[in-house]
């Protein structure tokens, strides 16, 4: 996996692969943000703009990529906005020339601004409508969320790779020990897990003013996963405490609106912070081999980086021993 590189992937395949859709290109291919799997926008004969999207192979199997796409065409036959693929004979996974594709509409909108807290509340009602749906039966292929484990796999990752430089790694691995022991003392035993979108943070939330349903739009459904609510909450938190629980009260206030939320699930926001601090590490050093990833994250792997984790750490650690958020109802 990690020595997959889309080298073959050039812009004739790009082409042929759509239009064995059915689909005929008008305009060039637009090279969106992403490392992890191939994606462009392009305008269509009928004057429609689509993306494809190329996926990378070993990475998630069809029953998963399916899954994905199951649920979020479940989400828009609940009227819920979610960009869905499109199906063509009613396959979603498509394959062309050793490579599995799928197409989906281009939705346009604003930034979503984490700010405005009318923006906060729209989106904490649009995810209680998606848990509700979420909770009525499981994912069978995707993965689950388990803190503990995904922590301990990361750092043993970490260790073996050498990645870290020999100066540093009695202070880096002394207190990601440290940062591990104490979230997995943050644990609450009663935990629910739900399907959820699993990486809800700005970048794959749209803001569209006017819109018939719900404003807020979630796109990029590629990293769900089965864990508990507050997974696709708590990457809305920032600045300091006093924001961070503004922020939180005002996305639950619309949340409860259409689910209850279990308010133990707040003692896992900083744990699932570590969590994504560390799986954001490891994915960088699983990925090294493949030329985009040196090409643009050139301040991986120097001194530098690894000193500023250091700090990063000692942060993190910092915030797990702080008390916890605790809303004002």
């Amino acid at each position: 996996m990690s020595q997959f590189d889309f080298s073959e992937l050039g812009p004739d395949l790009i082409l042929d692969a759509i239009e064995s859709t059915g689909i005929y290109p008008e305009s060039g291919l637009l090279a969106l943000n992403s490392y992890e799997n191939r994606v462009y926008q392009f305008v269509a004969e009928e004057k429609k703009r689509y993306v494809v999207k190329f996926y990378r192979p070993e990475r998630w199997s069809d029953e998963q990529i399916i899954e994905e796409h199951q649920f979020s065409l479940e989400l828009a036959e609940h009227d819920i906005e979610a960009v869905a693929p499109i199906e063509f004979d009613g396959k979603t996974l498509l394959e062309y020339g050793g490579h599995r594709f799928s197409l989906f509409p281009s939705v346009g909108g604003r930034m979503f601004e984490l700010d405005d807290l009318d923006h906060l509340e729209r989106l904490g009602q649009l995810l209680g409508r998606i848990h509700n749906i979420s909770d009525a039966k499981p994912f069978e292929h995707r993965l689950t969320i388990n803190i503990k484990q995904d922590l301990t796999e990361a750092a043993e990752y970490l260790r073996k790779s050498e990645l870290v430089p020999r100066y540093l790694q009695d202070a880096f691995f002394q207190d990601l020990d440290k940062v591990i022991t104490l979230s997995c003392q943050h644990l609450p035993n009663n935990l629910k897990n739900i399907r959820l979108h699993g990486d809800c943070h700005t970048g794959n939330i749209l803001w569209q003013p006017g819109s018939e349903s719900d404003d807020a739009v979630l796109v990029d459904f590629d990293d769900c996963i089965t864990g508990p609510a507050i997974q696709d909450i708590w990457m809305m938190l920032s600045g300091d405490r006093q924001q961070q629980t503004l922020q939180l009260d005002t996305i639950i206030e619309g949340y409860e609106m259409f689910r209850p939320f279990n308010h133990e699930e707040f003692a896992i926001i900083e744990p699932l912070r570590a969590r994504r601090m560390l799986m954001y590490m490891t994915w960088l050093a699983k990925r090294w081999s493949d030329p985009a990833f040196p090409r643009n994250f050139s301040w991986f792997n120097t001194d530098k980086y690894w000193e500023q984790q250091v700090l990063a750490l000692k942060e993190q650690l910092s915030a797990i021993e702080q008390p916890l958020l605790k809303l004002g109802y």
